[in-house]
């Protein structure tokens, strides 16, 4: 290679994009398979849990999933959000909203 081809290969930018796992979430079975996911992976990760919820909630609508849950739409993005501590009746209520069941199984 000439150095000339070198030096423009070299100043080539790498581009990203971000990735947004609400966009793959298209179905309510993949849905289901995300939260199941968490909940048998990280079940003592709360807030990772609570991301998940969020993450199908913004692939249904997170307008939408507020107003089913009984929820503002600012409040539920910031329960769900990275920061967010949801109360355990949110969580239920976000379940029952999204169509997702949580469940019990022995370890």
């Amino acid at each position: 290679m000439s150095k000339s081809v070198k030096s423009s290969a070299s100043k080539a930018k790498t581009k990203t994009v971000s990735y947004d796992v609400a966009e793959q979430l298209r179905t309510p079975e993949e849905m289901a398979a995300y939260l199941d996911a968490w909940l048998t992976d990280a079940p003592e990760d709360g807030a990772g849990i609570a991301r998940a919820l969020g993450d199908i909630a913004r692939a249904r609508g997170m307008s939408q999933v507020a107003r089913d849950a009984g929820l503002s739409r600012e409040s539920l993005y910031k329960a769900l959000g990275e920061n967010g501590n949801p109360s355990f009746a949110t969580i239920l209520k976000v379940a029952k909203a999204l169509g997702v069941r949580l469940h019990a199984a022995p370890v």
